[in-house]
């Protein structure tokens, strides 16, 4: 079968072009590993439109049910992961991890990020003995522990919010001198009593022997190394894009994100277009995802109607 679009992803963006591109009656399959995309281990989103409060879950499911209302025109392969996305002539094959191909004449990429590792000694070794990436899942699992939170940004300041109900003591390990995230969260966090905030610091190493026991850091200061004791660390340093499928296909910046037409969200390879946190986009939020991908499924629809 030859489809109008197969569109990569099913976060926000991915969710928002399907949406569009089944109300423009085009043929449309929709591949991802899972729906929600990166906001799905958030307990509480404050600021998607329309909603006061919702988590990260329950905004997933209202993305697959939209998508399930106009499976007359959407196809989904779930779960599945996109490896390879090939021209062909005029049309675009698209390869997934268990070896299925599809093949199209237009291609949305919406694959979102994931997340960033500190690449220490001990990171791998701990990882779900005590290092954990994800704050919703895993925050109950440390209750009246003293635990480690490694990042100033966004990802960091809501782990710790998710952290205040049940630790003991958090601290907030920013290699800054600055915390960058949302000042309404910074200012949270500094009012509780749980929370230590220390800038200028380098995580050198987690250390451990069958669970975490701790973290070794450097003051970026003094450069003198400490040690810190703690039975848990949250890795919040950010997201890496998944571009791998369409590395050689499309330019990438220096990050590996998509480079796009913000106007169109079209990308150096006619056909190919691009929206949400797989590009080069500097705000990367929820609902400006789901808004770019609406302008790359009509600018998606536009370019096949000239093929036509």
């Amino acid at each position: 079968m030859l489809y109008d679009i197969i569109i990569i992803g099913g976060g926000p963006a991915g969710c928002a072009a399907a949406v569009y591109a089944a109300r423009k009656q085009l043929k449309t399959l929709l591949i991802t590993e899972e729906f929600g995309g990166q906001s799905i281990v958030s307990a509480d989103i404050q600021n998607w439109i329309g909603e006061k409060h919702i988590s990260g879950f329950d905004l997933a499911k209202k993305f697959e049910e939209h998508v399930w209302a106009f499976s007359d025109m959407v196809e989904v392969k779930i779960p599945e992961r996109v490896t390879s996305v090939v021209p062909k002539e005029n049309n675009f094959v698209v390869t997934t991890e268990s070896g299925a191909s599809y093949e199209s004449r237009a291609v949305i990429l919406a694959a979102g990020a994931r997340r960033k590792k500190l690449g220490v000694p001990g990171e791998e070794q701990f990882n779900g003995k005590g290092v954990a990436y994800c704050s919703t899942c895993d925050a109950p699992l440390f209750g009246g522990k003293v635990v480690g939170v490694v990042g100033g940004g966004n990802a960091g300041l809501e782990a710790v919010v998710d952290l205040i109900p049940y630790a003991e003591k958090i601290y907030l390990l920013e290699y800054g001198d600055s915390l960058k995230g949302d000042p309404v969260t910074v200012e949270e966090i500094k009012k509780s009593p749980r929370v230590e905030i220390m800038l200028n610091v380098q995580t050198l190493e987690i250390l451990g022997d069958t669970m975490v026991t701790g973290v070794k850091y450097k003051d970026r200061k003094t450069n003198e190394e400490k040690k810190l004791n703690a039975q848990g660390v949250f890795v919040e340093i950010g997201s890496v894009p998944n571009f791998e499928m369409v590395k050689g296909v499309v330019d990438l910046d220096k990050f590996g994100q998509v480079v796009i037409d913000s106007k169109h969200g079209t990308t150096s390879r006619p056909g190919i277009f691009a929206a949400g946190d797989i590009t080069d986009d500097p705000y990367k939020q929820n609902n400006i995802s789901a808004g770019d991908a609406v302008k790359a499924a009509l600018a998606a629809y536009a370019y096949l109607l000239k093929r036509k």
